[in-house]
């Protein structure tokens, strides 16, 4: 019997529905996770929606029409979100992935949902309530390119509103909160209890990780997530081995991987020692943590109708 290792569903389920949507999240939750990713950013009118993206993608939306006529932002994809209001993103179809290449790794498994918006935070968190998913660790990805504020929200100001949409809903204590821009991490260091250090290769620089030089650590990102305040380091998986694995071990700070679709690989990885796997395709990683004799995050169904859309 393996220790326990935590379910992770990555903005959702992206793999089988359209990703940081309504619909999206509720299968994750129906198939059963330990903790539900997802992905938020700030409007115009500094309303919390949910995207992976700084500038509305044409992957994951499609225009539909103006909010209003004659709208001089129309059309609104390839437009920075701050720049545009709730209401001019909620015209958006985000139920459909468009990809550019015949190709692209989802067009195969994704379900799509025609006519499915982009949702608020508190849709989110109201729909968790509708699951009655109390149990769910809710992990907010603030989405915040340091190198770019051109395109993102104030840190501070963004973090602060997070914190409090969360606080509202009695969630800060049942959420974590995760950042590549460890600026975030620091804002929120007092406020919530889980705090995830992301890092890829790309984003191993000052800029990205509060100023910390993680060459002056001697390449330990595990110390620098620790000088952070993290309470959980989150590298791409490629970046995962056994000397990171020792340093954070030494320091008491586990590893969740990301993003892992191929049950090879999370096996080697749980074989490491990580904590959780975050992955796009939640139904393979059952199978694997059955397989293993590992435990299941429970299967939930929504206790009243929720609207999904």
């Amino acid at each position: 019997m393996y220790g326990h290792v935590e379910l992770h569903g990555h903005r959702g389920a992206r793999g089988l529905r359209p990703e940081n949507t309504l619909p999206g999240l509720a299968f994750a939750l129906e198939l059963g996770v330990d903790a539900l990713e997802f992905d938020v950013t700030l409007t115009a009118d500094r309303r919390l929606i949910l995207s992976h993206d700084l500038t509305i993608s044409a992957l994951t939306s499609a225009d539909t029409t103006p909010a209003s006529p004659g709208d001089p932002l129309f059309p609104y994809v390839g437009k920075p979100v701050k720049s545009l209001t709730q209401y001019q993103i909620r015209t958006l179809d985000a139920g459909t992935r468009r990809p550019a290449r015949p190709d692209d790794r989802f067009a195969a498994t994704q379900v799509p949902v025609p006519d499915t918006r982009m949702p608020t935070l508190g849709a989110v968190l109201a729909l968790v309530g509708v699951y009655g998913a109390d149990h769910v660790r809710l992990h907010v990805e603030l989405k915040s390119d340091p190198t770019r504020p051109d395109l993102s929200p104030d840190h501070q100001l963004f973090t602060e509103l997070v914190l409090a949409e969360l606080d509202r809903h009695h969630r800060l204590d049942t959420s974590a909160i995760l950042s590549f821009d460890w600026r975030i991490l620091e804002v929120a260091r007092e406020a919530v209890p889980h705090r995830f250090a992301l890092v890829e290769a790309d984003t191993l620089d000052p800029y990205w990780l509060a100023g910390f030089d993680v060459r002056d650590l001697g390449s330990d990102l595990p110390a620098a997530a620790e000088a952070v305040g993290a309470t959980v380091l989150s590298p791409d998986h490629v970046l995962i081995d056994l000397p990171l694995m020792t340093s954070a071990a030494l320091r008491g700070l586990p590893v969740v991987a990301w993003t892992v679709n191929e049950p090879d690989e999370a096996a080697e990885l749980i074989d490491l020692g990580v904590a959780g796997i975050v992955t796009d395709y939640p139904d393979r990683m059952r199978e694997l943590w059955t397989a293993r004799g590992m435990p299941l995050p429970a299967q939930m169904r929504a206790l009243r109708q929720a609207a999904l859309t």
